[in-house]
């Protein structure tokens, strides 16, 4: 039975690959899963299992660093989200990855190829005093050139999360950081607003103040964070008074008085 170890530290991500591996391929045992990548090189240090699926950007080690110290000697698949330069890299290097948002097909073409690789392991270990088989056992690759092609901000740590769990009507859904236009204060939530439509996430936004992309995610209001890279425009009026235009949407944030020099020069 083959076994594998699943590095993914966004939970409902890491709980739908569990479920996807489950119904794609039921004899595969997951034998450890975490989001920390320290707790993942320790595992891996201590037991082998065949095939390990690892999210790129962690806390702790990186799952570069994990492919790194365990290429050729697993087999690796990488957790990515939807990064041109990511696929190409992997693409060109013949290694396996698996999108996020998660993608079945794909996930299932990468099932396939992982079966193939153990089942020719399985044969020719069964055989191993045959030379010309030896020699065929591709055995697990060497991701090291292909971690070679990665862009640098690929490889890096996140500066921040890149989800949001929220809640939309009665599900539970995660919501990609860079969709979101801002986050506001509503109570005992935080408003999530995107072009399209709008979510709640039961954490103050102080608190989502320490986990997002300060690069990114500016505040402009003792209630408001807004995602720069989605501000159209910058309106002042005859009094100094400050409005933020953003794209997609109707309505314009006010800029506290003590928030405007963010905006100097624009």
């Amino acid at each position: 039975m083959p076994t594998a170890l699943l590095l993914e530290d966004e939970p409902l991500l890491r709980e739908g690959l569990k479920t996807a591996l489950a119904k794609l391929w039921p004899e595969l045992q997951i034998v450890f899963e975490t989001g920390d990548g320290d707790e993942a090189m320790a595992r891996l240090l201590d037991d082998r299992p065949d095939i390990a699926f690892l999210d790129i950007q962690v806390p702790g080690c990186t799952g570069i660093d994990i492919a790194r110290q365990f290429s050729g000697r697993l087999h690796i698949v990488f957790v990515t989200a939807h990064d041109e330069h990511a696929i190409e890299a992997f693409e060109r290097g013949a290694v396996d990855y698996v999108l996020k948002p998660l993608q079945p097909l794909r996930l299932a073409t990468t099932i396939e190829r992982l079966r193939t690789r153990l089942r020719s392991n399985n044969s020719n270990n069964s055989n191993d005093s045959n030379a010309s088989n030896a020699s065929a056992n591709p055995g697990p690759l060497d991701v090291r050139p292909a971690l070679d092609l990665l862009p640098a901000a690929a490889a890096a740590p996140a500066a921040g999360a890149r989800w949001l769990q929220a809640t939309v009507g009665n599900q539970t859904k995660l919501i990609p950081l860079r969709e979101v236009l801002y986050l506001q204060s509503d109570s005992k939530y935080t408003r999530i607003v995107r072009a399209r439509d709008e979510a709640l996430v039961r954490r103050s936004l102080s608190d989502l103040m320490q986990v997002v992309d300060p690069q990114v995610f500016w505040q402009i209001h003792r209630s408001t964070l807004v995602n720069v890279e989605h501000v159209d425009a910058v309106v002042r009026d005859s009094f100094g008074g400050m409005e933020l235009v953003l794209k997609g949407r109707n309505e314009r944030l006010q800029v506290s008085r003590a928030h405007r020099p963010l905006f100097k020069g624009m």
